[in-house]
């Protein structure tokens, strides 16, 4: 395979069969999202929502982009500007991984960690493509995730999916094309415990990077939602190691929510050998290995 560019690689990522886990937890296929080449599901939507952009005119090269984003969309927003000539500004929490940060500079986006309206400083020829609103955020996933999960081997044979929730486009776009297609399939939806996407309340912070809001973005669809669950920092991270211990699946610590998830949702659906289960692994370990002298939050350190 020769690519025209590197955008030409994002999607059509494996799904892998977990050979240990599901021996015991009946999890049985992963979505590898973290092998996107900017490392996570977030290059689905960075390169749609500039495409669109650019299709609707609004959006011309040496025009600048702005994302407010927690780093994989801005990662992905980044890489997509650097091959197609936009600059990129991307705000981002503190608490966010000095890797995200690294990364994001070395695709030659500018990096700043106290919010401010860059829209208005910058003026028309900067452009917001805000995953919080997009459409073409959940519509990314309804055209290729969805689609390309029931490919592998023809047959519409699906009993779950069980997706991290952070703006909600992808379990909305995976879940409205599943829908479609197979009604019975039931969405999960995965957040953390201190998270308000699936409920109304809220509980406190929490570690784990790329899922969870304390708001509800509009691009998530919760009636497309069949069951959400809601997972601790302690469980998310043990799980994360164990997907690189046993499976050597070198993925982050919202995958192993989203893992964790799947086994309290297939106990709630009592659901038995012979029942085929998704779960969408969503960013790559390679995001998380620093670890501040203060903080002992990195998945990495967990025994």
């Amino acid at each position: 395979m020769i690519a025209s560019n590197v955008l030409d690689l994002v999607g059509d990522t494996p799904l892998v069969r977990l050979n240990k886990i599901p021996k015991t937890e009946n999890v049985e296929f992963a979505k590898c999202e973290f092998l996107n080449p900017g490392g996570s599901v977030k290059d689905r939507i960075g390169k749609r929502m500039v495409e669109e952009g650019e299709r609707s005119g609004l959006y011309r090269p040496g025009d600048i982009l702005i994302e407010p984003t927690s780093g994989n969309t801005g990662i992905g927003i980044a890489m997509t500007a650097a091959v197609k000539g936009y600059g990129c500004k991307i705000t981002m929490p503190d608490k966010m991984s000095q890797e995200k940060s690294n990364i994001l500079r070395g695709l030659g986006a500018e990096v700043i960690r106290t919010p401010r309206d860059l829209k208005k400083e910058l003026g028309e020829r900067s452009h917001i493509p805000n995953q919080y609103s997009n459409p073409y955020n959940p519509i990314a996933h309804y055209d290729t995730t969805g689609p390309e999960i029931l490919e592998p081997d023809g047959k519409p044979r699906l009993d779950m999916i069980v997706v991290g929730a952070g703006t909600g486009g992808t379990v909305s776009g995976i879940g409205r094309f599943l829908k479609e297609k197979i009604p019975s399939c039931k969405i999960v939806a995965v957040e953390p415990k201190g998270s308000r996407l699936g409920v109304d309340d809220y509980d406190g912070p929490y570690e784990v990077e790329g899922i969870g809001y304390e708001f509800v973005p509009t691009v998530l669809d919760r009636k497309i939602v069949d069951h959400w669950v809601r997972v601790g920092d302690h469980d998310t991270f043990k799980m994360a190691r164990r997907l690189m211990n046993e499976e050597g699946l070198l993925a982050g610590g919202s995958s192993g929510s989203v893992v964790w998830a799947a086994i309290q949702a297939i106990r709630h659906y009592k659901l038995g050998k012979g029942h085929r289960v998704v779960v969408i692994l969503p960013d790559s370990a390679r995001n998380y290995t620093y670890v501040a002298p203060d903080t002992t939050s990195s998945f990495l350190q967990i025994n």
